[in-house]
């Protein structure tokens, strides 16, 4: 039963592990997001009451 020969299944195991961990995650991390973030003013926004527009 050549199934149960675990010789070449470990090496692809072994190198697709390898390659999860080390290309991939760089690759990830070197995505840069085109949104910049804003930094949030710390004023109050002025809030009012909800009239309703049929009421």
């Amino acid at each position: 039963m050549p199934q149960l020969n675990p010789g070449p299944w470990f090496k692809i195991l072994v190198y697709a592990w390898e390659l999860f961990l080390t290309i991939i995650p760089t690759k990830i991390l070197n995505y840069t997001s085109p949104n910049k973030p804003t930094p949030v003013s710390a004023k109050k926004h002025k809030t009012g009451a909800w009239y309703w527009p049929w009421s």
